[in-house]
């Protein structure tokens, strides 16, 4: 009697135990905050819905390309017009909001090539430059096995893009997703991607500075200067998707 009583009770605690299992892993779902986050200040940028905290770079609306596909926003190059022959112009878009110090995490996915897969995000962009990347760093999102700028360390995923290279390339396979974070206080920036920090360096530091007058950024005055702008995604001729777009202001 006392044996299938404890094999009763074992196998209640099992039952139980398989059923608690699957909930306590659940992940939450895409694109919504936990009540912890909410309560901590974070803010969505994208709920899986609706593209209306984005806009064009000079634009008030969405430009051709940018659309919402399988709870994620995505970019997809706009097809010719057949009767033309001439492809609807597309441009990078920017948050509606501007930051200055900030914990941004953002997913990212590209499809396998052909077209490979580039895209970035910047931060701190102003829309006296002539395009997104002439007053905004960039944190690169690139097909590192296939894009030709992959060749370079300093413009694979997770650099600073052509400034600060990731120790190691910790990418995950095309069309999975990868999970990056950009966190910027007082000038001090961290790029993270998948767990891993990819790049840390202060915009105020001699170093800094000596960087960008060694490369291209030489050529737009403006680059780097502003400590408050728009966060902007870019567009290639490459599909890209994003999801999971919070954003923490730390000042």
């Amino acid at each position: 009697m006392r044996t299938e009583i404890r094999l009763t009770i074992l196998a209640g605690v099992i039952a139980a135990a398989a059923i608690a299992a699957p909930l306590a892993q659940a992940p939450a779902p895409h694109n919504t905050l936990t009540a912890a986050e909410a309560k901590d200040g974070w803010k969505l940028l994208f709920d899986g819905k609706s593209i209306d905290k984005w806009r064009g770079f000079k634009m008030e609306t969405l430009p051709a390309g940018w659309i919402v596909e399988a709870d994620a926003l995505v970019h997809k190059p706009p097809v010719r017009d057949p009767q033309t022959g001439t492809r609807p112009r597309t441009r990078d878009i920017i948050s509606v909001e501007q930051y200055a110090d900030f914990d941004f995490r953002f997913d990212w996915q590209l499809a396998p090539a052909p077209p490979a897969g580039n895209s970035g995000v910047m931060f701190y962009v102003t829309e006296e430059g002539g395009e997104t990347y002439h007053t905004g760093p960039e944190y690169a999102v690139l097909d590192n096995a296939t894009h030709s700028d992959g060749k370079n360390v300093l413009t694979t995923a997770g650099a600073c893009h052509s400034l600060y290279a990731p120790p190691r390339d910790v990418t995950r396979p095309i069309g999975e997703w990868n999970e990056s974070r950009i966190v910027i206080n007082k000038g001090k920036v961290e790029y993270w991607l998948n767990g891993e920090k990819t790049a840390a360096f202060d915009m105020n530091s001699d170093e800094w500075k000596a960087k960008v007058l060694a490369s291209k950024f030489k050529e737009w005055p403006l680059f780097g200067l502003a400590r408050r702008g728009h966060l902007a995604l870019q567009q290639h001729a490459s599909r890209v998707a994003y999801r999971n777009l919070k954003i923490k202001t730390l000042s």
